[in-house]
C-alpha cells in the first residue's frame, strides 16, 4: 500500500515510517520541513505539510491522491512559536478525517497519547481528546492508538529530559509526580502500527499501548542511570517552589522557539497519568510488548548516550552564559567601562577612532548575545561569535601585542570564549 505518514519527521513519526517501509509499504512522508527530512530519509516520498495550512479538507486532497491509509503521527505539548494544539490536534485532524471520507480512504490509524481526556485540565488533553471523538463519530476504520513513555536509542522531549536528569551529577533530581509509567518500546509500537494499518485489521477502537511493567518516577530514573553506566546517587525531590518556576521558564522557552519538555503541561499531564491502562494489544495485534528491564539489557548504552545525557542540562546552561556574558561585555563597554576601552583603543593606537571602535565592538557583541537566544539564530550567532573572537583576538595581537602577558590574560581568555561557541553551535540539533 502507499501510506501517508504524517509527522514522518519526528520522533514516533520517523520510527513509523521506517517500520512501515521495511514491512513493504510505499511511504508519502509528510512534515513541515521536508527537504531537510529528505536528506535523513532519501527513500520515502516527502511532502511538506503544516497542520496550520491544512485546516480545510480540500486543502488536503493532494496529500492523500493515491494513498490507501493514513498514519497521523503529529502531536505538540503546548502552544508556542510555531505550535498550535488547536491546529494540530482540532482543525487538522477534522479536516484531515473530512478529506478521509470524501477520499475514500478507509484505513486511519492516530497516535494520540496516555491521558488525552478532559480531567487532565490541560489543552493538550482536551484537544488530543477532540480529535479522538471526531475519528469515533466518523466512518472511516479508525484506530487510536495511546502510547505510554516510548523507549527508543535516540531520544527527544520527555524521555531526553528523563536521561538529563538521570545523569545529573551526586544527585538524581525528582521532577513531578509520583505515579508510575508503563514505558514501551519504539520498535514495539511500530510494530503494532504495521499491523494495524492493514485493511483486514481490527478497527474502530483505541488502545493504551502500555508496557507490562509499572515502573515508578523513581525506579525509572535509577535504572537509566545504571543503564547510562554512572554509579548509583541518592534522589533528591525537588519542592514545587522549584519546579513550578523552571515550569514557567519552560513555557516562556517556548514562545522564544525553544520547546521544553519541562513545562506546565508535562507536570500536569505527569500528575494526571502518564501510564495508561494495559489492554489487549498483544492479542489483537500478536505484538509482544516487552518491558522495561529486557529493554534495557536488549539496548545497552553507549558512550553517545551518556554525552548526550551530561550535556542535557549543561547545553542550556552554557547558552544562558554565553549569551549573557556577550551582551554584559557589550553594556559595560557602553557604560561604565567606556573610559577603560577607550584607553585601552588610544594606547594601540586607534586614536580618534578609539570610541567609534569600541561602540561598534560592543554593539555587536549585545547583538550576538541577544541572538544566541532565539532559537531560529542559535547556531549562527555561536560561529559568529567563534569568527568574532578570533577577530577581535587577531586585531588585538597586531595592535596590542603586550596583552598577551598581561596578568589578566584579555586575550588568553579569549580562547576559551571561542571554543565555547564552537561547542554550543555544534551541539545545536534537537532531534
Amino acid at each position: 500500500m502507499r501510506v501517508l505518514v504524517l509527522g514522518a519527521s519526528g520522533f514516533i513519526g520517523s520510527h513509523v515510517a521506517a517500520a512501515l517501509a521495511e514491512a513493504g509499504h510505499e511511504i508519502r512522508a509528510a512534515a513541515r520541513r521536508p527537504k531537510a527530512a529528505r536528506r535523513l530519509a532519501p527513500a520515502h516520498e516527502w511532502v511538506r505539510a503544516e497542520f496550520a495550512d491544512l485546516g480545510q479538507p480540500a486543502s488536503w486532497g493532494p496529500l492523500l491522491d493515491g494513498v490507501e491509509a493514513v498514519v497521523n503521527c503529529v502531536g505538540v505539548l503546548q502552544d508556542g512559536a510555531g505550535d498550535s494544539t488547536r491546529a494540530a490536534h482540532e482543525t487538522g485532524p477534522a479536516a484531515l478525517i473530512a478529506a478521509c471520507e470524501a477520499a475514500g480512504v478507509r484505513r486511519l490509524v492516530h497516535l494520540s497519547a496516555v491521558g488525552a481526556d478532559e480531567a487532565a485540565g490541560t489543552a493538550y488533553a482536551e484537544s488530543k481528546r477532540v480529535a479522538e471523538a471526531g475519528l469515533e463519530s466518523s466512518s472511516l476504520d479508525w484506530v487510536i492508538l495511546r502510547p505510554s513513555l516510548v523507549l527508543a536509542r535516540g531520544v527527544y522531549g520527555g524521555s531526553a529530559l528523563l536521561r538529563g536528569l538521570a545523569a545529573f551529577p551526586f544527585v538524581i533530581p525528582l521532577v513531578g509526580g509520583t505515579g508510575g509509567f508503563r514505558p514501551v518500546a519504539m520498535e514495539d509500537l511500530c510494530a503494532v502500527v504495521v499491523r494495524l494499518v492493514e485493511p483486514a485489521a481490527p478497527a474502530r477502537l483505541a488502545l493504551d499501548v502500555a508496557g507490562p511493567e509499572v515502573v515508578s518516577l523513581g525506579d525509572l530514573l535509577r535504572a537509566l542511570r545504571g543503564w547510562l553506566g554512572l554509579a548509583p546517587a541518592p534522589i533528591v525531590t525537588l519542592p514545587a517552589a522549584i519546579v513550578r518556576p523552571a515550569a514557567w521558564l519552560g513555557d516562556l522557552a517556548g514562545w522564544l522557539g525553544w520547546p521544553s519538555a519541562l513545562r506546565t503541561t508535562s507536570l500536569r499531564q505527569m500528575v494526571h497519568d502518564v501510564a495508561g491502562a494495559p489492554g489487549d494489544v498483544t492479542g489483537l495485534t500478536g505484538v509482544d510488548l516487552k518491558g522495561f528491564a529486557r529493554w534495557l539489557s536488549a539496548n545497552p548504552a553507549t558512550v553517545q548516550d551518556r554525552w548526550h545525557a551530561r550535556l542535557y542540562l549543561l547545553r542550556p546552561l552554557a547558552i544562558i552564559v554565553l549569551g549573557a556574558f556577550w551582551i554584559a561585555t557589550g553594556l559595560i563597554t557602553l557604560g561604565p567601562g567606556r573610559e577603560m576601552a577607550v584607553a585601552v583603543l588610544r594606547e594601540a593606537g586607534y586614536g580618534a577612532a578609539s570610541w567609534p571602535t569600541a561602540a561598534a565592538g560592543a554593539a555587536l557583541d549585545i547583538l550576538l548575545g541577544g541572538l544566541l537566544w532565539i532559537r531560529a539564530w542559535s547556531r549562527r550567532a555561536a560561529i559568529a561569535m567563534a569568527l568574532a573572537g578570533l577577530g577581535y583576538l587577531a586585531a588585538g595581537s597586531v595592535s596590542a601585542p603586550h596583552l598577551w602577558l598581561d596578568p589578566l590574560g584579555p586575550w588568553l581568555k579569549i580562547l576559551p570564549v571561542i571554543v565555547l561557541s564552537l561547542v554550543v553551535a555544534a551541539t545545536d540539533d534537537r532531534r
